[in-house]
């Protein structure tokens, strides 16, 4: 359960759900390049999430997440299956998900919103492009979005 902290003036908790190690550090130097000070936490799979965020299956709870970043496409729980079982959780269906996956599909984005996801962003194929996309988020989920204390 790797952890990494960084710089910016309203700290939040992140939830980084991807079964991609390529991903992950994508995700991971993209925020570091936004210098943002966050502490985000890393699940590979939605069965790890859950367990993570419920402190079951030998894992110790962590604290509840600001915001949860979550792919679709994964091993043992998929995003559709982990954002189901979030939304359903009277502990976790407060916490906005994004869901950030390679998938272009009607049908995904479709269920994904049906299922209460908070927006629903593709990854771009090229670097500068996902630099751009966690630009994106990082302007309204990490600097404009107010999150309750806790």
């Amino acid at each position: 359960m790797p952890q990494t902290s960084y710089a910016c003036a309203r700290p939040i908790d992140i939830l980084l759900v991807d079964d991609d190690e390529a991903d992950v550090l994508l995700t991971v130097r993209g925020l570091e390049k936004q210098r943002l000070h966050n502490s985000l936490t890393v699940a590979n799979n939605g069965w790890e999430a859950l367990a993570m965020l419920r402190g079951e299956n030998g894992f110790e709870r962590i604290v509840a997440p600001d915001l949860i970043i979550l792919d679709l496409n994964m091993p043992k729980l998929n995003g559709r299956e982990t954002l189901l079982e979030l939304k359903n959780d009277e502990n976790l269906k407060h916490i906005p998900v994004i869901v950030l996956t390679t998938s272009e599909s009607s049908r995904d984005i479709e269920a994904c919103y049906q299922l209460q996801a908070s927006c629903y962003l593709t990854k771009p194929a090229d670097l500068t492009s996902f630099q751009d996309s966690l630009e994106a988020v990082k302007d309204f989920w990490l600097s404009s979005v107010r999150y309750p204390q806790k």
